[in-house]
Order: structure tokens, then C-alpha cells, then sequence
């Protein structure tokens, strides 16, 4: 059986820099197995908490859970969501989870919280087995992973997040029900929010975005926001449908106190410790109110991202959301990049590694 070099940035734990890993691994992948090569990988929210320690997770690992590749091998008769056959040379992304599809949960229809649950990028490494994250040059995709075909005209930049922010939107709008001539609001006009406001008026909502931050509310109003939003005061009261993708309190806040009359809140942002939100159970009670959460997605959720942007990608600002052009061996500056492009008025929310991009072109 032949080999393949691959290298892999291990991250050793929060404050700690990246260590480049160069190894090999076999070029054959096992029974339902697919061998990735990486293309583009995006830094997202949830890797910097991470990083910073805000999120707990095993050290060392391989971080890295957005990315688009391109399939070099494949351990027997594969198929995408759709049923198509997983081929060298086809152009791919994947569910952030595998599932084992046998226990309860996965009967259930809760994949995404199996109980055999593995996860890339938030594994513990085993230098054995080390491509499990999606900040290296090779991933390998086990059996029990959701992979969905990425049509030719659909950018890298683009592509990528739909592993992770896209999905993740596209199973929040699931949970929220019929959207069409909805009074919608988004809390949060980060990645996830503008990708909720252009999902949800594609599917024919009024949309609000609450944002503290000017340059963000602008920046929903370009993906199709009716009207934008600084403060709860500004939001006012009955939306039939409330989306909080900051997890912020005082956004889980706004998203409760907005809700009319059989309103529906579905909570995605809240994915790192935080002080309780208060909850009125009466109002609840009397405004028959919907509350639920989402974490994670299902394979269906992967596959209407990937739909959704090859269909409407050239609509919106879609591009401009990924910035930078790192390589693997200035990925702490891609996380420091990253780190900043939170801050209030920042840039491109997600910067942009390219694992096989020669390290003296990095920025």
C-alpha cells in the first residue's frame, strides 16, 4: 500500500502557538472511508473560542471544521447526500459530525447528537490518525459523514463555511417553520446572521437584524433585511419568528421579549458558557410560545446550504465575508486575523488558510 505526505497544524492548547506537523498516511483510505484534499478551510467563531479557551476541547487536536476540498480516494461505493458516487476529482464539503447511525439517537433522527458522536476538528489527536481537522493539507472523511457535491461555479471562499455557518442556518430556519410573509427577527449580523437574513427573505420573510454595531446592520441590509435594528428598544414587540446567532444574553433577551402571539424563538448562538438568561413562564404560557435550540445539523441541513448558495451566492455579498490569504504556516496569524475581525467595525468575519498555498505567500 503506498503513502501519502501530508502536514497538519497541531494545536496544543489555549495561548499556545500552532506546531506544523509533516507526516504520512495511507493513500488508500479503509471501507467507507474518503481521502480529502484540502482546498480552503475558514477559521470560524467556535475554532477561536477554542483557541482562546472560551470553549473547552481536547489538546493537541486538529482544529478546523470548515472547509471545501477535492476527493482524492474513496474505500468503496460512497455516495453525496444526493446519492451521488463519491469520485477522485469531485469537489466536496461535509457535515461537521459523523454518526454512527445505530443508537438511539441516530433513531431518533438526532444524528447530530449520537452517542457515538465524533466531530472534526474538536477531536483528540492520535498521531496515528492524525487528519481530522480542517486546518491541514488532507482530511479523511469516516464512515457516517454527511458529503455533499459543490457545483464547479460556487467559489472556495464561498463553499467552505457551508460546513458550518450555513448548515448551521439552514437548520435554524428548519426548526423555525414556514418563513414565507413572516415577521422575522435575526439577533446577531455576524456570519451566521446575515446568512439567516438571506436565507430567510429568499424564503419570502420580512426581516429584521438587531446589531450594536453600525458597520454589521449596513452589512444586513445588503443581504436582504427590510430594516435593521441597534437596540431591543428599537426592535419593539411581535415577530413571529425570533433567530438569536450572537450568543449574547442580551440577545437571547430581545428574542424572547419580541415573540407575538404563538411566536417561535429558535436559539443557535449560545454555544459557550454564559450567565442565565431569565425566563417568564407566564408570558410564555399566555403568548403559546415556541422556544427550542439548535446545535449542530443534520445531513438534509448540509445539503440546503450547499443548494442555497449555488442558487443565490451571486445575489449577495457572499464573497466578502471570507478575507485573507493564510497558510497553514501562518495560521496564528489567520486566528489573530480572525480574532480581530470580531471586534466592532471589524472586517470579513471569516479568514481564509489555504493548507497547500507555499508558505512565503501567506499574509
Amino acid at each position: 500500500m503506498t503513502d501519502l505526505p501530508v502536514r497538519y497544524a497541531r494545536w496544543d492548547g489555549p495561548g499556545l502557538p500552532f506546531t506544523l506537523v509533516d507526516t504520512r498516511v495511507a493513500a488508500e483510505p479503509g471501507p467507507g472511508e474518503v481521502l480529502v484534499r484540502i482546498d480552503l478551510a475558514t477559521v470560524c467563531g467556535s475554532d477561536l473560542h477554542t483557541a482562546t479557551g472560551r470553549r473547552r476541547s481536547p489538546a493537541p487536536s486538529v482544529l478546523g471544521h470548515e472547509q471545501v476540498g477535492t476527493v482524492l480516494a474513496a474505500g468503496g461505493d460512497v455516495r453525496c447526500q444526493d446519492g451521488t458516487p463519491v469520485v477522485p476529482g469531485l469537489r466536496v464539503v461535509w457535515s461537521v459530525t459523523a454518526s454512527c447511525g445505530d443508537c438511539d439517537r441516530c433513531g431518533r433522527g438526532l444524528t447530530q447528537k449520537c452517542r457515538a458522536l465524533f466531530k472534526y476538528g474538536h477531536e483528540l489527536l492520535d498521531e496515528l490518525a492524525p487528519l481530522t481537522g480542517g486546518f491541514a493539507t488532507h482530511c479523511v472523511l469516516r464512515p457516517g459523514t454527511a458529503i455533499v457535491a459543490v457545483p464547479d461555479e460556487l467559489p472556495d471562499e464561498v463553499a467552505a463555511p457551508a460546513s458550518c455557518a450555513t448548515a448551521t442556518v439552514a437548520a435554524v430556519l428548519a426548526e423555525a417553520g414556514p418563513l414565507d410573509g413572516r415577521r422575522v427577527l435575526v439577533t446577531g449580523a455576524g456570519m451566521l446572521g446575515v446568512t439567516a437574513v438571506a436565507m430567510a427573505a429568499e424564503a419570502g420573510a420580512e426581516v429584521i437584524a438587531s446589531d450594536p454595531d453600525p458597520k454589521r446592520r449596513a452589512q444586513a441590509l445588503r443581504f436582504g433585511a427590510r430594516e435593521t435594528a441597534a437596540t431591543a428598544a428599537d426592535v419593539g414587540v411581535d415577530v413571529e419568528i425570533a433567530l438569536e446567532l450572537s450568543g449574547h444574553p442580551d440577545a437571547v433577551r430581545t428574542c424572547l421579549g419580541a415573540l407575538a402571539i404563538g411566536g417561535t424563538a429558535v436559539l443557535a448562538g449560545s454555544v459557550f458558557p454564559g450567565p442565565a438568561v431569565p425566563l417568564d413562564p407566564e408570558r410564555l404560557v399566555r403568548g403559546l410560545h415556541t422556544v427550542t435550540g439548535v446545535h449542530n445539523y443534520r445531513p438534509a441541513d448540509l445539503q440546503r446550504a450547499v443548494d442555497f448558495l449555488a442558487a443565490h451566492h451571486a445575489a449577495y455579498p457572499f464573497a466578502e465575508l471570507v478575507g485573507g490569504a493564510y497558510d497553514l504556516g501562518t495560521l496564528d496569524a489567520a486566528f489573530a486575523g480572525a480574532h480581530g475581525a470580531e471586534a466592532p467595525g471589524a472586517g470579513a468575519p471569516r479568514q481564509a488558510v489555504r493548507p497547500h498555498q507555499a508558505a512565503a505567500t501567506g499574509s
